[in-house]
């Protein structure tokens, strides 16, 4: 197993993300211990000390599950993670009782990493709202002990995570970004990861194989992938990319099966960054995937001059795009629920005066439309 140098302490390169453990009949709050248990001792014997839970995971039942199979080991032989669930606003007034019954839950008395969990348009002024007092609280909580490392993840735009950084940066840790070479340029990874590296702080990555759909690459990115690397796994290309990225210390992958986890730690046996050659090849496919299957819009503005309900277009199409890649998710949807209930793509009338000046003849209206019934909104 690599490691990576973290302050005093040496962490293991692939971490175990406790969001996709391995379920009963498909149904998420359903984890199947057995299953799990084999997927975290293997983990954990391996070579793997990075163990990463939330509040949310698996409907509430991951920290659960995370502290009952960790807690036969010695609690100094292993770094814990969860997350303060802001995700969810209503949470906010919330923050000392969620975090007492987090620990609880996880059976320990100290969380080694603790993080504002999801920052992004939604949410930041609540986290940063002086009534709610979260980070006071987690300063307080570090002090005492129960936290070692404060953290965040964000999933909101470069300008969301600057605020926050502008607001917080010198009490936090680490960063925690959705960074792999599909997102590198669609959705800004590598804008927010300099971002980052301006305030001095190291990257946690999550999201390395965009949910699993990396480890299946396309015939031709496969066929690129070989002649360049013809001994590398399809998978291990996404984590060599990261390799790649001087800044990341910590990399977390959801595994979901045993076999998963013993072909990620063959991988993370040895550090074979991605050349300066292959890491722009390999962005320079992404992108061109990413292009052929997403609508291209340039953010000209055009659109919105002409739009009589005032929608923010561009946004809205860079939104849809995002699902219709990922093939769903929850981002799209998380981010058109935080805007005004006016901007979403439901309020478009089909007028399609917005059509008449694109530059790019993208038919707006139907994918309004469209957008509107994936997402329900």
């Amino acid at each position: 197993m690599i490691y990576r140098d973290f302050q005093e302490i040496k962490l293991s390169g692939l971490g175990l993300g406790m969001m996709r453990l391995p379920t009963i009949g498909g149904n998420d709050a359903k984890i199947d211990e057995k299953a799990a248990e084999e997927i975290v001792d293997y983990a954990y014997q391996n070579g793997v000390n990075y163990f990463d839970t939330a509040w949310g995971y698996h409907s509430g039942n991951s920290e659960l599950v995370a502290g009952k199979l960790l807690s036969k080991y010695p609690r100094d032989t292993y770094y814990l993670a969860s997350k303060f669930p802001g995700y969810d606003n209503s949470n906010m007034p919330k923050v000392r009782e969620i975090f007492e019954k987090q620990l609880e839950k996880c059976r320990t008395p100290y969380f080694d990493f603790y993080l504002f969990h999801n920052v992004y348009e939604g949410n930041i002024d609540d986290y940063l709202d002086d009534k709610f007092g979260i980070m006071d609280f987690m300063l307080e909580q570090k002090k005492q002990g129960k936290i070692r490392h404060i953290g965040f993840s964000a999933h909101g735009s470069v300008e969301v995570i600057k605020r926050f950084l502008d607001a917080y940066g010198e009490n936090l840790e680490f960063c925690q970004l959705q960074i792999n070479y599909m997102d590198w340029h669609f959705q800004g990874a590598r804008e927010k990861v300099k971002l980052i590296e301006s305030y001095g702080m190291p990257v946690w990555v999550m999201e390395p194989l965009r949910g699993g759909k990396l480890a299946g690459a396309s015939e031709k990115m496969t066929a690129e992938m070989k002649a360049m690397r013809a001994d590398e796994t399809v998978p291990a290309w996404a984590f060599r990319f990261l390799q790649a990225i001087p800044s990341v210390k910590m990399v977390l992958s959801g595994m979901s099966s045993l076999e998963q986890v013993k072909q990620n730690i063959v991988t993370w046996s040895e550090d074979k960054p991605l050349t300066a050659d292959e890491f722009n090849r390999i962005v320079m496919l992404a992108d061109s995937e990413a292009n052929s299957n997403t609508l291209p819009c340039t953010a000209c503005h055009y659109c919105t001059s002409h739009c009589p309900q005032s929608l923010p277009i561009p946004e809205l199409i860079a939104l849809y795009n995002e699902h219709t890649l990922t093939g769903g998710g929850f981002l799209a949807p998380m981010a058109v629920a935080s805007m005004p209930e006016n901007h979403r793509p439901s309020c478009c009338i089909g007028c399609q005066s917005c059509e008449q000046v694109c530059p790019q003849q993208i038919k707006i209206s139907e994918m309004m439309s469209k957008f509107s019934d994936m997402i329900n909104m």
